[in-house]
């Protein structure tokens, strides 16, 4: 049983750190290739790279990151204060004669966000690097994982009195709230995730994490947040004898109504002006599209709610439940990943699933009726998808700002072009007009925008000098159209253009 003891936290804490127990150095240990092939889960590489020897810094690293057992006389010079006895009474190893072996990893895990870089040591279960494979146990409680880096990267980095952190898992995004907002409220269904979340807080000497069991809202009751940040265990699961339904994925709901009952719930626990961030999935059911159903999810909300719901990819059910029964550990091939993979196949096709959407959502509580209704697919490479936080929060309060300006105040107010902005032209051999216009975007979700010539002359000439009714009558006259025809059509799309930061206010 897992000992989140801060006293054996705060000596196993300083036992790595004097190892030099963190990524750089372990990085620059075992070679650029051997990480590459821990991304893939493949050890070898690595454990080739620290060789046979002894050191503090490498016996941790086999132990604690790759769960290969190790001497307990190498363990006890490895950490002088807690000792093998300390790790083994915080429950994070058991003592086995004279070795100690593993029973969950204890890994760095550096972060970058605009208040600077930093590192967290972070334990969880053993993983598939950990463990070689097989199947993990229902109640895992899983590390950081690619997931869990998205959604770190996409909370506003803005200050916030109280955050709500739902199904904290082993406490990560506890943590990157903790850093901008003055205490976080972590939630649970899973004793052994909060024991994890708890002792991690302790590992990062950090306070002001309220640990709650239960679960989605239940510990909440009555209370609000300025922002609640979730990666729920959204993971669509066959309800049929013999899958397994692991606890750090599976909220024991049918289809995507785990997804539902967030949304549901959102609104309700936030304060006006509050924000919601949580990764989802969705249903393609019966010839509706899963954002359609998204929105209407959002539209029964028992409040107002704006709302940027963003689909980064769609699997047709057999790729869904592939991936999800891998991940489980159960290998292609097998009798049971044949039996598993019927039954997705089967509970998709009672329930007429088509598709299956994964992306990002951001709610905000609305102080009166919703401005922002975005719901879209983004397909296209992000350039910095561990940054986008900066981004949203950004592109939030310019949506605000203009929204509040009437046509008349826009067309008086002076605009900028983003610095990233890039313009491509594209021309028929011979031809003297471009066929298409293209604006680039190098930053945020990277996006590429078509523009009529009036729209890239006024991308053009925003420069700070002036203001967009000025632009637009000069470019009425250089295209010799009627400049009230000409603002109709340009306004909204200088609007699009303000939300996406290609131009600002």
């Amino acid at each position: 049983m897992l000992n989140p003891d801060p006293d054996l936290c705060r000596h196993l804490a300083a036992d790595l750190a004097a190892a030099k127990f963190r990524s750089e150095p372990l990085r620059a240990r075992w070679g650029v290739e051997a990480d590459d092939a821990i991304g893939r889960t493949l050890r070898t590489p690595a454990l080739r790279g620290l060789g046979d020897a002894t050191d503090p810094q490498a016996v941790l690293a086999r132990l604690l990151i790759f769960g290969v057992a190790q001497p307990v006389s190498h363990v006890d010079v490895a950490l002088p204060r807690l000792g093998s006895a300390g790790l083994a009474a915080l429950g994070l190893a058991r003592i086995d004669g004279v070795t100690v072996t593993p029973i969950a990893i204890v890994r760095p895990q550096s972060f970058h966000d605009d208040r600077g870089p930093g590192e967290w040591i972070v334990a969880a279960d053993l993983d598939e690097i950990a463990t070689g494979g097989g199947p993990l146990a229902e109640d895992h409680v899983l590390g950081v994982g690619g997931a869990s880096l998205t959604l770190a990267g996409l909370q506003l980095p803005t200050e916030a009195g109280s955050v709500l952190d739902l199904g904290t898992g082993c406490g990560v995004q506890a943590l990157r709230a903790r850093r901008y907002a003055d205490r976080v409220v972590a939630t649970d269904i899973s004793e052994r995730a909060l024991a994890f979340t708890r002792m991690n807080a302790a590992l990062a000497v950090i306070s002001g994490i309220d640990v709650r069991e239960g679960s989605l809202f239940d510990p909440v009751a009555g209370e609000r947040f300025d922002r609640i940040v979730s990666n729920p265990p959204f993971v669509i699961t066959p309800r049929a004898q013999g899958v397994p339904a692991y606890e750090y994925r599976d909220g024991g709901l049918v289809g995507d109504a785990l997804v539902e009952s967030v949304v549901a719930g959102a609104g309700q626990h936030l304060v006006p002006g509050g924000t919601a961030q949580f990764l989802a999935n969705w249903e393609t059911k019966d010839g509706v599209s899963g954002l359609d159903r998204f929105r209407a999810w959002v539209e029964a909300s028992p409040v107002a709610l704006d709302a940027w719901v963003i689909e980064r990819e769609s699997l047709n059910p057999t790729e869904y439940a592939e991936m999800w029964i891998r991940d489980g550990g159960t290998a292609p091939g097998s009798p049971a990943h044949d039996r598993l993979l019927t039954a997705w196949l089967d509970d998709f096709a009672a329930r007429g699933v088509s598709g299956i959407g994964f992306g990002y959502v951001l709610l905000r509580r609305a102080a009166a009726d919703p401005t922002l209704a975005r719901y879209e697919r983004v397909a296209q490479p992000i350039p910095s998808e561990g940054a986008l936080g900066s981004h949203l929060a950004a592109a939030l309060a310019a949506h605000d700002a203009q929204a509040a300006l009437s046509d008349d105040e826009l067309s008086g107010r002076i605009l900028v072009t983003a610095p990233d902005v890039t313009e491509t032209r594209h021309y028929l051999p011979g031809a003297e007009n471009p066929t298409v216009i293209e604006l680039r975007q190098g930053g945020g979700f990277g996006r590429s925008v078509q523009a009529d010539p009036a729209l890239a002359g006024l991308v053009g000439a925003s420069d700070g000098e002036l203001t967009v009714g000025q632009i637009i009558d000069a470019l009425a006259q250089l295209l010799e159209v009627d400049e009230t025809a000409l603002r109709g059509s340009v306004l909204p799309a200088v609007r699009a253009l303000i939300d996406d930061a290609f131009l600002s206010l």
